[in-house]
């Protein structure tokens, strides 16, 4: 049967303690703490988001993790795109549950990496009101070919995984920031070097970008392999101008005043890949279930609403249908995420769905 599409979910691997958040908010902290307090902000708003039959969980609990990846593969994911924190010198968090998946063997799903090469500021994961500055509690370096050596070798038992998700016989390895990378160009040939000596073709890089504020042209010219393209910054542009760039203008000139950033979601993926490049075949689409920032970001999030089944089935539709006529190799398409509670934004099944969005992409992809 002809394959309709290749479908990643990005994959947080938060949901345990660890002693920096002990540190930074308190014994025990998970973004569960946030989701579970997150308030309405308007008629209709639907928080705090309660999650379904998986519950409050512990990603370090392998059944949590084996289910989740039942549920992905009955949908018709291809697999899990775990985001990778690494801040230089070695320095790693929340890698324990990848690490167990890695280690263990199971669950016996695919998956690839994405590195989130970027800095935690208090704001990163919860909301706190009153804030001035970034208040940096992580800072992402890159100290250089010692660095980058070391990071490449963290990441080969993955690479040399036969889970991997691979393009063009490539590990597929894709970068949350590309134009922060100090000489992009100098690390991929070092990685791609190391990889040939290690019997592997090469790395498939591919740039996370939207398709406005950063021109992804400027990413290509840096040597990234493709680029996954979230329309979400275009979208909100053209569904309200006002609430997408003057808001954010006012909400400094007025900080105590309450500027909602709240945009229809059936609005939002009617603009979503209008004028976007992701017909071309090393560009891949990343699409939105829902999307929900205000348990993290309170009044000032941004925030997609009315989001249901039937809308996101004609989402991902689209997505389908701009791939369809590619190699099979590239009908990739990203949707973030599968777990990203904080952001509102998740397939897992929910009190308010259950499996719903789930069994949407079944239909569709099976």
């Amino acid at each position: 049967m002809k394959m309709k599409a290749r479908v990643i979910a990005f994959y947080l691997p938060q949901f345990h303690a660890i002693p920096e958040n002990d540190k930074w908010w308190g014994k025990g902290f998970t973004e569960w703490t946030s989701v579970k307090n997150a308030k309405p902000l308007f008629e209709g708003h639907v928080e705090p988001k309660v999650p379904g039959e998986l519950g409050y969980y512990n990603l370090l609990d392998p059944q949590i993790r084996e289910r989740q990846a039942e549920l992905a593969k009955s949908a018709g994911i291809e697999g899990f795109c775990y985001w990778h924190y690494w801040f230089g010198n070695g320095k790693r968090l929340l890698e324990k549950p990848f690490h167990e998946v890695l280690t263990s063997g199971k669950p016996d799903y695919p998956f690839c990496l994405c590195w989130a090469n970027h800095t935690w500021a208090r704001t990163t994961w919860v909301n706190i009101s009153g804030n001035t500055g970034k208040q940096i509690l992580m800072e992402q370096t890159y100290p250089g070919d010692e660095d980058i050596i070391m990071h490449f070798n963290a990441c080969l038992p993955a690479f040399k995984d036969p889970r991997y998700i691979r393009v063009d016989n490539k590990p597929l390895f894709g970068v949350w920031a590309p134009l922060d990378i100090p000489n992009f160009e100098h690390f991929k040939d070092l990685w791609n070097k190391m990889a040939r000596e290690n019997g592997i073709d090469g790395i498939h890089f591919v740039g996370l970008t939207t398709d406005f504020r950063q021109i992804p042209e400027n990413t290509m010219r840096l040597g990234y392999d493709a680029l996954c393209l979230t329309g979400a910054t275009r979208a909100m542009r053209r569904t309200s101008f006002w609430k997408n760039s003057i808001i954010p203008r006012l909400r400094k000139v007025f900080p105590n005043h309450v500027f909602l950033t709240n945009f229809p979601y059936e609005k939002i993926i009617e603009n979503w890949f209008k004028g976007t490049r992701c017909h071309k075949e090393n560009y891949y689409p990343c699409v939105f279930p829902n999307y929900d920032r205000s348990p993290r970001g309170g009044v000032k999030a941004v925030l997609f609403y009315g989001s249901t089944p039937a809308l996101w089935k004609k989402h991902l539709q689209q997505a389908i249908e701009i791939v369809k006529n590619k190699e099979p190799q590239h009908r990739l398409i990203f949707i973030r995420s599968w777990n990203e509670w904080g952001e509102g934004n998740y397939l897992e099944p929910d009190a308010q769905f259950g499996t719903q969005y789930l069994d949407v992409m079944h239909d569709l992809l099976k």
